[in-house]
């Protein structure tokens, strides 16, 4: 999806994620309330805001590590989002974050208000946080959800 078009109400994305809240980590999962892992939130939050998913997602690696020449998860949502850049990542924007320097980017998130970020990670679940400067730091990539 090209830079055309209009973008969802960051409002309603924010809720949406929002109402992941609590929800348990559970790797490649994706249901509210019962288990999901950082990508499935995002899954999550594009069906309710915008609609059934277009494409199944391929079962991937928990690997924040991994490195290659492909940006898996950036070429996906490039596909389908709206890219911004990062440092223009407001509340509503999802975010896709590398671990490590020379790694691909792996972990995902949802910007809200105050400063802080809705994601899932191992052991604590949906979370809201503070994205801190070691969080931002590692943002490399932003897009905005589609209208539907």
């Amino acid at each position: 999806m090209s830079a055309l078009g209009r973008t969802a109400d960051p409002t309603r994305v924010i809720a949406a994620a929002r109402s992941w809240l609590g929800t348990p980590y559970h790797d490649q999962a994706s249901l509210r309330g019962v288990g999901c892992d950082c990508l499935g939130l995002a899954r999550g939050v594009w069906r309710e805001v915008v609609g059934p998913e277009p494409f199944p997602i391929p079962p991937y690696s928990r690997d924040w590590g991994e490195c290659g020449a492909r940006e898996v998860l950036a070429d996906g949502a490039r596909a389908m989002m709206h890219e911004i850049a990062p440092a223009d990542a407001a509340p509503g924007a999802l975010v896709l974050f590398r671990m490590s320097s020379r790694a691909i980017a792996k972990h995902v998130g949802i910007v809200t208000e105050g400063g802080l970020f809705i994601h899932s990670y191992d052991r604590l679940g949906v979370i809201e946080e503070l994205l801190t400067s070691a969080w931002r730091r590692r943002i490399a990539f932003a897009f905005l959800f589609p209208a539907s």
